[in-house]
């Protein structure tokens, strides 16, 4: 044999972290360090070697990881390597090997499994009854809605397609003299929304109603409209990743098009719009749909600094002039 011939090694196969049992798992993974380091290859695998779709509420294996184990352990979100060392029970290290287990061979979402999610800050109680709150309108939340309501808050909002309640809940907590309804079609999703009232003690001042688009709203009108319809065309919702699955399809898909809702929200927004009122709109990727279904309306597409698009505003006087 040459002496410049390289030694050519057989490649391994990838190592699958579910291969070993449950009791060897729970008897040797004591750490938490270990555990981290455990579930986080097994994310990365995934059943099979398929991979896990990461989008509600972190990006990466890793990060999905972390959020599990101290989800699972009743950790702060901001705890940091002090507790990297800290002995677990045998009964917590079974809870986050379950957990795990249930991630990756169900696709079913962390906060589902958790039974909770960050919105804007916030830690709202959520399960399958309810979408899993990730909407960019956290960040105009956050700043108070300050670029339409500069010098005082607006005195009543309206969060249409509440879900969970989390943009109303926490619009309300953000503008304390604001009074808030939150409005759904499902009875399902307004029964969480009513224990996320009941969580953050905002029951003087944020209501639940049912309501199909405006039905329910009768007379009502608002300063503030906020609404994260359904917005997924037919094409999207059939080909969206396993973990998708577990969420309502009716707070997901809206026709062919995706805009099946918005159409008429837009036709009957400025009849619930006070004289100034704004809406404030998010339909993700049917943007450009809605841009061509609707070409005489003058949208205002917002940017993110933290990432998101296809959220538009519309004045009042905009949609009064158009319908």
């Amino acid at each position: 044999m040459s002496s410049s011939s390289a030694t050519v090694y057989p490649l391994l196969p990838p190592l699958d972290p579910l291969a070993a049992p449950d009791s060897e798992l729970i008897a040797t993974l004591t750490r938490l360090r270990d555990m981290l380091r455990w579930c986080a290859s097994a994310l990365e695998h995934g059943c099979n070697g398929r991979p896990l779709y990461f989008g509600h509420g972190t990006d990466s294996a890793w990060d999905e990881a972390v959020a599990l184990v101290l989800g699972a352990l009743h950790l702060p979100a901001s705890s940091g390597s002090e507790v990297l060392d800290s002995q677990l029970l045998e009964s917590e290290r079974a809870r986050i090997v379950a957990l795990t287990r249930t991630r990756i061979e169900q696709r079913v979402p962390l906060p589902y499994l958790l039974g909770e999610a960050w919105f804007a800050g916030l830690l709202f109680k959520v399960d399958e009854r309810v979408l899993i709150p990730r909407s960019p309108i956290a960040e105009l939340i956050e700043s108070g809605f300050e670029h339409w309501f500069p010098e005082r808050d607006p005195a009543t909002v309206l969060d249409l397609c509440s879900g969970s309640g989390c943009i109303g809940i926490a619009t309300a907590l953000a503008l304390p003299t604001a009074s808030v309804m939150l409005a759904d079609i499902s009875e399902d999703a307004l029964a969480v929304a009513r224990e996320n009232i009941t969580r953050f003690d905002v029951g003087n001042r944020v209501k639940a109603v049912r309501s199909d688009i405006f039905d329910g709203l009768e007379g009502q009108r608002f300063e503030l409209i906020v609404c994260n319809p359904p917005y997924v065309d037919r094409r999207d919702l059939a080909n969206m990743p396993a973990e998708f699955r577990h969420e309502p399809a009716l707070a997901l898909g809206s026709g062919d098009d995706g805009l099946d809702f918005t159409r008429q929200l837009l036709e009957q927004a400025a009849q619930h719009l006070s004289e100034d009122g704004v809406l404030i709109v998010e339909v993700g990727n049917s943007e450009r749909q809605l841009i061509d279904a609707f070409p005489e309306l003058p949208f205002m597409w917002l940017d993110f600094e933290h990432g998101g698009h296809g959220v538009f505003a519309l004045s009042a006087e905009d949609l009064r002039s158009a319908f």
